[in-house]
C-alpha cells in the first residue's frame, strides 16, 4: 500500500489535531472497496477499524432466513469497526460495501492504543458513536412509522451527504434490501421520484437531479441525523 498523505478525506481523520495524526499516519493504508465487499461478516474478529475516503459502508443485520436490513451507513463522515474500542472483537452486524472507493485502514491494535490515551481521537470516536446510535434509533423509527417513498428520499440523501457526486450506483434489488422491503416498492418509489424528475435511473445508477425536491419529500428523520451529527461533530461533518 502507498503510504498515506494529507489532506485526509476522512473528516474524523481529518479533524485530528496535528500531534495524533502524525502518531496515526505512519499505521494508515489506503485501501479500495469494491461494491459488495463484506468488510467484515456477523461474529468474525475484527483486526481493523475503517475510516472511508470517498465509499460508503452499510451496517446490515442479516436474519437466520437470510433477509437483511440495514441499520446505519457510515461514509466520509465516520469509522467502522467500532466494536473494537466499545469492549469487543466482535459485532452481529454485517459490513457491507454499498458504494465503492476508497477506505483507510488502521490496524487495531494501533486504534486502541491511540483511543485508550483518552485524546482527542477518544472524544471524536465517542461523539460519533452517539451519532451513529442517533441514526441507528431513527432507522429503526423510520422503518417502523414512514412510507417507502420517505424511506428511499432519506436513504438516498444520508447517501449523498457521504459523496463527491449525485451518482449512486446501486440496484432496485440492493435498495429494497438495505430498507428491508420489497423490491416492488422500491420501483414505484422510485418511479415516482424519476417521473417528477428528482431522479434519474439507469442501469444501476441513481443520479439525484434535484436535491431540493428531495429534501422536501423526505420524513423528518433523515434532518433529526443531520443535525445531531452536526451538533456532536462540528469540524467533522459532511459539507
Amino acid at each position: 500500500m502507498p503510504q498515506v498523505q494529507r489532506p485526509l478525506r476522512n473528516l474524523l481523520l481529518a479533524a485530528l489535531p496535528a500531534d495524533a495524526s502524525e502518531r496515526l499516519l505512519p499505521h494508515l493504508d489506503l485501501a479500495p472497496m469494491t461494491l459488495g465487499q463484506v468488510v467484515y461478516e456477523s461474529g468474525a474478529q475484527l483486526e481493523h477499524v475503517y475510516f472511508p475516503a470517498n465509499c460508503i459502508v452499510s451496517m446490515l443485520y442479516v436474519m437466520a432466513d437470510g433477509a437483511s436490513a440495514e441499520v446505519a451507513v457510515v461514509g466520509k463522515d465516520g469509522m467502522v469497526g467500532l466494536a473494537l474500542i466499545m469492549g469487543g472483537d466482535t459485532t452481529p452486524s454485517r459490513a457491507l460495501v454499498q458504494s465503492a472507493g476508497d477506505t483507510y485502514r488502521l490496524p487495531k491494535e494501533i486504534m486502541k492504543s491511540e483511543f485508550n490515551q483518552m485524546g482527542a481521537l477518544h472524544m471524536l470516536v465517542l461523539r460519533y458513536t452517539q451519532a451513529l446510535l442517533t441514526q441507528m434509533a431513527q432507522t429503526a423509527v423510520c422503518n417502523r412509522h414512514h412510507t417507502v417513498d420517505q424511506q428511499l428520499c432519506r436513504w438516498l440523501l444520508l447517501s449523498l451527504d457521504r459523496l463527491d457526486s449525485n451518482d449512486i450506483s446501486m440496484t432496485q434489488e440492493l435498495i429494497a434490501n438495505m430498507l428491508g422491503v420489497r423490491r416492488e416498492g422500491v420501483n414505484l418509489a422510485a418511479g415516482k421520484l424519476q417521473a417528477s424528475g428528482i431522479i434519474h435511473y439507469r442501469h444501476g445508477t441513481i443520479t439525484v437531479l434535484d436535491r431540493r425536491k428531495l429534501e422536501e419529500r423526505v420524513c423528518e428523520c433523515y434532518e433529526v441525523v443531520r443535525k445531531e451529527a452536526a451538533r456532536l461533530l462540528p469540524l467533522a461533518r459532511p459539507v
